[in-house]
C-alpha cells in the first residue's frame, strides 16, 4: 500500500486488508485524511480515497468522470447483471420499473403491515424472557424476512435466504481474493437462479400483489424486466437488504447503549428514532466502502488517478470527516450538522446510501425497518441494558457491525 505521489507521513496507516485495520478502522481513516487522502493498494489493485469532499464528487459524478463498470467483476458474478452496473437510459428505465414499491403508497399500505408483522412476531419469541441476544434473535432475521414476504417467497426458505446472503456478502468483501470465498459465491448465484427462475414463471402466469407479481408486470415505455433481470434484482435485494438493515439495526442499539442518556432520550421521544438512525449511518455505517470506476483522469485530494482504475471510496472514513462534522468521532443524535429529515434521501449530507443517481433505493424501506423495529424493540424492552461483563465490538471490514448485542430488560405483562 502506497501514498499518492507527493504525500509523506511519519506513520502509514495500517493496510486495509491487516488485522490492525479491522480492529479500528476509525484510527486508520484519519490517518488517511490527515496524510494520505490518496493511496496507491496494490493488493486491490484501486485507489482508496478517504475524505468527504472526494466522495461525495465520485458519488455525484456531475462532469461523468466515474462509472460503476467494477461490478462487472465485483458483483456480476453473484448476483447478475444488475440495475447497479447499468448507466444512462437503461438505468433510468430500470430504476423506474423498481423504484415505486419502495416510496410512497405502495410501501406504506402494502408492506409496512408486512415489516410490522415479522418485527412483533420475532419479538414474541423473546419479550417474556427478560433477555435476548439482539442481533441473533432479531437483527439478523427481521429484515430477510421482510424482503422474503414482500416478495412473496416462502417463509420456510428463511434459513437459505439468510446462508446466500451471507455468502454473497462474504463475496463483495473478499479483497484479498479468498478463493473458497469466490466460488462460494459463483455457487450461490446458480443456487439462487435454480430456485428463483421457476418462482418467476409461475408468478407471470399467476400474478398476485407480492413484489415478484409487480417485478413481473412493471413496464416503462414498453420496456420490461427479462426473468434474468428480475433475479438479479431479487438477489441483489436479499444481499442488501438484509445485511445493511441487519448490522444498522445492531449498532443503533450499540450506539445507544454505550449513550444511555440518548436511549432514554429516543425512550422519551420516539422521534429522535430518525436521528439515532442518521447518526448511526454516519458514525457507524453498515457498509464502509463502496467502489466506482474512473471514465477519465481525474485529480482528487492527494494526486490523480489513471482512467479506467477502481476507487475504493472508504465510507466510514468520510462520515467521521472533521471538515465536514464538528467533534466527528462523538456518537451524538442531537448534532447540528447532519439533517434527519434529509438522511434518507439523495440530498443526505451523509454518504452511508452514496449519493447521485445511484444512491440506494431501498433507502426508505430500510428507514421503515428500522423505526418499526426500533420502536417495537424499545417498548417490549423496558429497563434495557447490556449483559452483564459484555462490550460490543463491531467486526467486518467491507461491511462492518456488532456480531452479537446480548441484552437484558424487565419483561412487560400483559395488561
Amino acid at each position: 500500500m502506497t501514498s499518492a505521489p507527493h504525500e509523506t507521513h511519519a506513520s502509514p496507516p495500517p493496510d486495509i486488508l491487516s488485522p490492525a485495520f479491522a480492529a479500528d478502522p476509525y484510527g486508520a481513516y484519519r490517518t488517511m485524511r490527515e496524510s494520505a487522502p490518496l493511496i496507491r493498494h496494490e493488493a486491490t489493485n484501486s485507489y482508496i480515497v478517504s475524505r468527504y469532499e472526494d466522495m461525495e464528487r465520485v458519488f455525484k459524478d456531475k462532469a461523468g468522470e466515474f462509472t460503476t463498470d467494477n461490478y462487472d467483476w465485483q458483483i456480476e458474478p453473484v448476483h447478475g447483471r444488475t440495475i447497479l452496473q447499468l448507466s444512462g437510459r437503461e438505468h433510468a428505465v430500470r430504476r423506474a420499473l423498481v423504484a415505486p414499491a419502495f416510496r410512497g403508497s405502495d410501501l406504506q399500505e402494502k408492506f409496512l403491515p408486512v415489516i410490522e408483522r415479522n418485527a412483533r412476531e420475532l419479538i414474541d419469541s423473546f419479550r417474556h424472557a427478560g433477555e435476548a441476544d439482539l442481533v441473533g434473535a432479531f437483527a439478523t432475521r427481521f429484515p430477510v424476512l421482510v424482503i422474503a414476504d414482500m416478495l412473496g417467497l416462502d417463509r420456510a426458505d428463511h434459513g437459505r435466504f439468510h446462508r446466500w446472503y451471507t455468502t454473497v456478502i462474504a463475496f463483495l468483501g473478499n479483497l484479498a481474493g479468498d478463493p473458497e470465498v469466490a466460488a462460494a459465491g459463483e455457487r450461490t448465484r446458480q443456487e439462487f437462479a435454480a430456485y428463483m427462475i421457476p418462482i418467476i414463471r409461475q408468478r407471470r402466469d399467476s400474478l398476485g400483489d407480492d413484489l415478484l407479481s409487480g417485478l413481473c408486470a412493471a413496464e416503462v415505455d414498453g420496456v420490461r424486466m427479462s426473468d434474468e433481470d428480475i433475479k438479479a434484482f431479487c438477489s441483489l435485494l436479499l444481499a442488501a437488504g438484509g445485511e445493511t438493515t441487519d448490522k444498522a439495526i445492531a449498532s443503533i442499539f450499540a450506539n445507544l447503549l454505550a449513550h444511555p442518556e440518548q436511549l432514554a432520550a429516543v425512550r422519551a421521544d420516539r422521534s429522535l428514532v430518525d436521528r439515532a438512525f442518521a447518526e448511526t449511518l454516519r458514525y457507524t455505517p453498515p457498509v464502509h466502502m463502496i467502489m466506482r470506476q474512473t471514465a477519465t483522469e481525474v485529480t482528487l485530494s492527494g494526486g490523480t488517478v489513471p482512467v479506467g482504475s477502481t476507487v475504493t471510496c472508504l465510507i466510514g472514513s468520510a462520515n467521521r470527516d472533521e471538515s465536514r462534522y464538528r467533534d466527528p468521532d462523538r456518537f451524538d443524535i442531537f448534532r447540528t450538522d447532519l439533517t434527519s429529515t434529509t438522511a434518507f434521501s439523495a440530498a443526505a449530507d451523509h454518504l452511508a446510501f452514496a449519493l447521485g443517481r445511484h444512491f440506494c433505493v431501498g433507502a426508505l424501506l430500510a428507514r421503515a425497518e428500522v423505526e418499526t423495529g426500533v420502536n417495537q424493540l424499545l417498548d417490549a424492552m423496558p429497563d434495557l441494558r447490556l449483559a452483564d461483563g459484555f462490550t460490543p465490538t463491531e467486526q467486518g471490514v467491507f461491511t462492518r457491525g456488532p456480531q452479537s448485542l446480548p441484552v437484558r430488560f424487565t419483561p412487560v405483562t400483559a395488561g
